[in-house]
């Protein structure tokens, strides 16, 4: 019996389909929370289906493996969960589990995307991808960050604002990773 079996619902161990479950639910969890910013058990109960005990459930094992944490709030019995928010000017470097899964996550919408992006509707039937490389100094790489940072300012406040939406807005993925190409053998110089 391992330590996860002892944290489930039921006390008792998983067969191979709860584990399938249980990684469905926590998907889902993780996906509503990445699309909405903040949710209770109870919330996320209502938007995904399963109960709030099992939302519940799952929120807290989220937490405790370091992908979410309880959002600010004013007290009383609800608890608002929320990604974890990673402090860039903190020492040290982000997760490498959390940024993992994020990328997981990440392909597996872009995935979802392509397989159904005829059942979107027709003004949201295209994408914008794209990719480059440039030549950056490291200084010139944080000021690119900092600018794509910038043109999304305005934007921000919805996910956790509601009502600032415009009435056809729709959750966007927006990716964006800027790091350096490193040669792929020893003695390249990367120039």
């Amino acid at each position: 019996m391992t330590e996860d079996d002892l944290d489930s619902p039921s006390g008792q161990p998983r067969d191979t389909g709860d584990a399938l479950r249980e990684h469905d639910v926590r998907t889902a969890l993780l996906d509503l929370l990445a699309e909405v910013g903040t949710v209770t058990a109870t919330e996320a109960a209502a938007r995904l289906g399963y109960s709030s005990g099992l939302c519940s459930f799952h929120l807290r094992q989220l937490a405790r493996h370091g992908h979410i944490e309880e959002a600010p709030h004013s007290g009383g019995r609800a608890r608002p969960w929320r990604l974890r928010q990673h402090d860039p000017g903190a020492d040290g470097p982000a997760e490498d589990g959390f940024g993992d899964l994020a990328r997981g996550l990440e392909d597996e919408s872009w995935q979802r995307w392509l397989s159904r992006r005829d059942q979107a509707p027709a003004a949201w039937r295209h994408d914008e991808a794209f990719s480059a490389v440039a030549y950056l100094t490291p200084e010139e790489m944080s000021r690119v960050a900092d600018a794509v940072r910038r043109a999304l300012a305005p934007y921000r406040d919805r996910e956790q604002r509601p009502l600032a939406r415009p009435d056809d807005a729709r959750p966007v993925a927006l990716i964006t990773r800027l790091f350096p190409l490193l040669p792929d053998t020893a003695d390249e110089t990367g120039r």
